[in-house]
């Protein structure tokens, strides 16, 4: 059991954030979706350090503790669609250092005397209108195929550096050799679901943190409105949904980290604890900003909508907590 991180893990996330600050900062992201800076040099910093080359079972607590800080910082990158919900499920196929997306749905695959012809629609996929390979699920198997041969439409988010787009494939030819015939799906579930969760688990912390520094530096009555009781419970609440949330999305990491039988029951345990620790830091986050934390001008905006944006991608708490529900049962007979 994962009590705490060992000494090689602390130095992780400690370079983690280190490299984050730098690279990652609130002023940087803000340029991005007021400029439109291209966030690809960030992605190729991600690989040049090593980070896209987290996909063993045995690295999963480290991939959490670098998606964590990339929650809280609002990456932009491609990096959470490659590594969580790409590379699982492409295995030996991908393409190291290229950005990926996962087509989990709405394809299906049919074998004639030329080979395979993939055919149909799948909506909202992560990172589609930018991934530069994808990893197409069928009934048949994982197609890991480049992405210029499907028809993609990016969608529009409210989260400004998020992209979601529609993926089709107009009846697209595909070697065998292409295919993944037995992939791990169910250890591709658990990740991609451990990778939103964390995500979402650093996106809360960072309203937790802006929260905190504002209610310390804002004065009513000529005190910090901090020594207010209210204000002081919305934070207490907002830090224990924060750590039981982390706490539950660790865990999932080392189930996937160990090859436990749980894994799927965790997995969706971290989603749904993530999903509701979003509602309650969005709400509580706003209002100890008062009218502030919705203008434009105030950071506050990137962390919340990444936090709202997790929770409506993968399945929603209510979701997953009928999935546990159905596993608990099922244990029971």
């Amino acid at each position: 059991m994962l009590v705490e991180f060992d000494s090689d893990q602390r130095l992780w996330g400690k370079t983690v954030r280190e490299l984050l600050a730098k690279e990652c900062s609130p002023a940087w992201i803000r340029q991005v979706v007021d400029d439109d800076v291209d966030p690809a040099p960030l992605w190729a910093t991600y690989v040049d350090q090593g980070w896209t080359e987290l996909v063993e079972p045995a690295e999963s607590v480290e991939l959490a503790i670098a998606l964590e800080g990339m929650g809280a910082a609002t990456d932009p990158t491609p990096f959470l669609a490659t590594v969580t919900q790409f590379a699982p499920l492409a295995g030996e196929l991908a393409e190291p250092g290229r950005t990926g997306a996962a087509v989990p749905t709405g394809v299906t695959a049919h074998l004639d005397d030329e080979g395979w012809l993939l055919s149909g629609t799948c909506r909202t996929v992560l990172d589609g209108d930018r991934a530069e390979q994808f990893a197409v699920v069928t009934a048949a198997g994982v197609f890991v195929i480049p992405a210029d041969v499907a028809i993609v439409t990016r969608v529009p988010c409210f989260d400004p550096l998020m992209h979601v787009a529609d993926i089709t494939f107009p009846s697209v030819r595909v070697p065998d050799s292409r295919r993944n015939p037995v992939p791990d799906v169910a250890r591709a579930r658990a990740v991609a679901l451990m990778g939103m969760s964390i995500t979402m688990v650093g996106a809360c912390q960072r309203i937790l943190d802006l929260a905190l520094e504002h209610v310390t530096n804002r004065q009513q009555f000529g005190v910090a409105i901090g020594s207010f009781q209210a204000v002081k419970h919305k934070a207490a609440d907002m830090h224990v949904a924060v750590e039981r949330a982390r706490a539950l999305a660790y865990y999932s990491a080392l189930t996937i980290a160990t090859g436990s039988a749980d894994m799927r029951l965790a997995a969706s345990m971290a989603k749904a604890s993530a999903g509701e620790c979003q509602s309650l830091v969005f709400r509580n986050g706003y209002q100890l900003f008062g009218a502030m934390g919705y203008t434009w001008e105030n950071d506050l905006q990137f962390p919340l909508k990444r936090a709202k944006a997790g929770e409506l991608m993968l399945g929603g708490s209510d979701e997953h907590r009928a999935l546990i529900t159905e596993e608990y049962r099922a244990t029971q007979l």
